[in-house]
């Protein structure tokens, strides 16, 4: 029987999780104050090329072996924006769907107009008028 995708996931992220634990402590080679700085260091905003060589090395090949698990399991991976692929039932012929000109097109979410950012824009303060004599 497959695995339901919720529990692979959950398998891999655990898996990841604890190899990484794993990784940190070897980078510490054995030092508890050392080991304190390191997981100290660790906070929302790090990115992979923060952390000990040890620890990339890790989340590096866990993310591999995700990969392939996903794929043995039967799951497919792709690239992110690509269109996911369905098969189709035996013996049944593929849906042709024109392009252009066919359909009714919507509007893209909020008129196309995002935050605006920068000067004046989104959670920006007025100018202070100067302070005078």
């Amino acid at each position: 029987m497959a695995k339901s995708a919720t529990d692979l996931m959950q398998e891999i992220l655990f898996s990841t999780v604890l190899d990484s634990i794993v990784a940190l402590k070897g980078a510490s080679n054995g030092l508890p104050n050392l080991l304190v700085r390191e997981v100290n260091s660790i906070h929302p905003n790090t990115t992979l090329a923060d952390l000990p060589k040890d620890m990339q090395a890790a989340i590096a090949a866990n993310v591999r072996s995700a990969f392939a698990k996903l794929l043995k399991e039967g799951y497919s991976v792709a690239p992110q924006g690509a269109e996911p692929r369905r098969a189709s039932p035996a013996g049944a012929a593929p849906v042709h769907r024109p392009r252009g000109g066919g359909g009714e097109r919507r509007p893209p979410r909020g008129g196309g107009q995002g935050p605006k950012r920068g000067p004046g824009g989104l959670g920006s303060k007025p100018p202070r008028p100067p302070r005078g004599g």
